[in-house]
């Protein structure tokens, strides 16, 4: 059984592939193992990595029938991974060599159940450290105890799941899937699930994970209706933290990062085609009625005149419809 499974999903990376795939090569060991999920891609991406399934050491290539979505390709990799630990990478990102032993050796010394890892945004020849806002490093904590804050960038802000490392038994029984529903946001829900769920984690001074920003091709840059999903990704959360024996704790964070997110895209409304910003305003004004309105009233009174102001108008227009 290896200790470590890397799950990568691939659609459509054929100018990135290389890379992501050297940074695999220098990272393989007899404990690690590959799974390449192919979503279907339509342009040379199979072939790559179909030459280097037959080089690269415990790789195996799984290829959807049809394109499903990052979600499922990370749920596929899940499903087939045997390893200890899981992690993933996004096809068009990269590992620094060594990376993968370092973090299995702290989260082994360690004990608890995920580890979170600093990243190295690279925009262009750019590079920039973004650091997990966990409140200590090397440190066993509860993952409850760090959602935090509403007034706070807090480890639930940190939506980067490529960024750590997870105990295999977190995904027993099913649990831990990617909402395949969501073609976009399918990280922060998760992320939250991740902190609800797990027992144990710590944060880590461990960096070696490079995420390659600006590709015109990633879903954080297309503007279309797949960046509204926000909105059910949130409406699921806050249906699990009412479900929740401890919901109430974190609903001011909850609510308070719905608004902020809602508040963006408004700001942004302009980068939508027509069809797709009246969409966006009527899914807006729905999902601040179905938010508990006292801590809707809360979160307002505490943001910013700007927003709260676009907020409260977005909202009253929606009672009146």
């Amino acid at each position: 059984m290896p200790k470590l499974s890397v799950i990568v999903p691939c659609f459509n990376v054929q100018e990135f592939a290389e890379d992501t795939l050297m940074g695999l090569a220098n990272n393989a060991g007899p404990e690690t193992e590959f799974i390449l999920v192919d979503d279907c891609s339509t342009d040379s991406t199979g072939q790559i990595l179909d030459w280097w399934e037959r080089r690269l050491p415990n790789a195996r290539v799984i290829r959807h029938e049809r394109n499903s979505g990052i979600a499922q390709g990370r749920n596929t990799g899940i499903d087939a991974a045997r390893g200890e630990y899981l992690t993933f990478l996004d096809g068009d990102d990269w590992y620094a060599p060594g990376y993968l032993d370092a973090l299995v050796r702290v989260i082994d010394g360690l004990g608890c159940d995920f580890l979170r890892t600093d990243h190295i945004q690279s925009t262009g020849l750019r590079r920039v450290r973004r650091s997990a806002p966990a409140p200590v490093r090397g440190k066993v904590l509860g993952p409850r105890d760090v959602i935090g804050s509403p007034h706070a960038e807090t480890m639930v802000d940190y939506p980067f799941v490529w960024a750590g490392v997870y105990r295999r038994s977190l995904f027993d029984d099913g649990g831990m899937r990617f909402d395949v529903g969501l073609r976009t946001a399918e990280d922060r829900l998760w992320t939250w699930r991740l902190h609800l769920r797990a027992r144990t984690f710590a944060a880590t001074e461990v960096l070696g994970v490079f995420y390659r920003r600006g590709v015109t091709t990633s879903l954080t840059q297309i503007r279309d209706a797949r960046q509204l999903d926000f909105i059910p990704a949130h409406d699921a959360l806050l249906a699990d933290l009412a479900a929740d024996p401890e919901g109430e704790r974190f609903l001011p964070k909850a609510v308070r990062t719905y608004c902020a997110l809602i508040a963006f895209h408004l700001a942004n409304i302009r980068r939508y085609h027509a069809p797709v910003a009246r969409r966006l305003k009527k899914m807006s004004a729905a999902a601040l009625h179905g938010m508990p309105q006292d801590t809707l009233e809360l979160t307002l009174a505490g943001m910013d005149n700007r927003r709260a102001d676009a907020l409260r108008r977005l909202h009253s227009a929606g009672k009146a419809a």
